[in-house]
């Protein structure tokens, strides 16, 4: 079975020139030439194995890349761009966790970071946690929600270039996120997806009254979003592509045809068919066979 080898590096320590992927290839006696996606950033090597052999290699590269920013993936050679992205917001699409955010305004965001952590470690169930934390802003104004895009909501590196790319190359593209409406309306029109999902927090009088509307959308509800979307869009599994970074995302990302763990939570990495550590999410694009002059910025 054809795989390949991705070799990727951020684009701020650009490091994967000749010598390291030659380092790459000692480690197997059956990679082809190596093709370049972009100098001193992207390669990808392609050779011959059973998943097996495949996965042998990728443990055989990672040791020899050692403590070096570069990831490392094996991936098959079918089915290599997708038609559609289902993506995490919070700490994924942008650097930080909204509720997190909007807990500081009233004091609370240690507090509040520390549930959010176990949540998207696993730890704890998703739905009661988002609960939990959703009732300490009880009282808090909507109005600060615009305030807070603006001031403290940043976008990921490559978050316009990922979906402004596989857009332009046909693929639907889909914000799904434990958060809130609030926040991915402004975010998903800022980026550039077709659609999102998340939940609602529920407002009376202009204050948010510590609830939100139910069912709590968690992980199954982005599981079923991947799902829905894709017989929507009449397309199949494998033509998919799910990134995520908490436990929330494993679902989707274990369905998908292609699950990425984005600068995650150790046990959504483990699980996880390619995981991103070091490179941005323009990575995405690198994983699916881009070269750099292809990317729509």
């Amino acid at each position: 079975m054809p795989y390949l080898l991705s070799l990727i590096a951020t684009p701020l320590h650009p490091i994967v020139d000749a010598g390291l992927v030659s380092e790459a290839m000692a480690v197997a006696p059956v990679f082809d030439l190596p093709v370049w996606l972009a100098e001193d950033i992207a390669a990808e090597i392609p050779f011959p194995a059973s998943p097996s052999e495949a996965a042998g290699i990728e443990a055989a590269v990672r040791e020899v890349i050692g403590a070096r920013p570069v990831d490392v993936a094996v991936l098959p050679d079918e089915h290599r761009r997708k038609r559609l992205l289902v993506a995490d917001m919070d700490s994924t699409i942008i650097g930080q966790e909204c509720i997190d955010e909007l807990a500081d305004l009233v004091g609370l965001k240690a507090h509040v970071a520390a549930i959010t952590e176990r949540a998207m470690r696993g730890e704890i169930a998703f739905e009661p946690a988002l609960r939990e934390r959703v009732a300490l802003l009880r009282g808090l104004s909507v109005d600060v929600i615009e305030r807070l895009l603006r001031e403290r909501i940043d976008l990921n590196p490559g978050a316009r270039t990922l979906i402004r790319t596989m857009r332009a190359h046909g693929a639907h593209t889909a914000l799904v996120s434990g958060g809130f409406t609030h926040f991915t309306g402004p975010v998903a029109e800022k980026v550039g997806f077709q659609e999102h999902h998340a939940n609602e927090l529920l407002i009376e009088n202009g204050l948010l009254i510590g609830l939100a509307a139910e069912p709590i959308k968690g992980r199954d509800a982005k599981l079923a979003a991947l799902q829905d979307i894709t017989a929507r869009l009449g397309i199949e599994a494998v033509q998919t592509l799910a990134v995520g970074d908490g436990a929330n995302d494993l679902g989707m990302i274990e369905a998908a045809g292609l699950g990425v763990a984005f600068h995650a939570k150790p046990a959504v990495a483990a699980a996880a068919a390619a995981r991103i550590d070091h490179g941005d999410l323009t990575s995405l694009l690198y994983l699916q066979g881009y070269r750099r002059r292809e990317f729509v910025d």
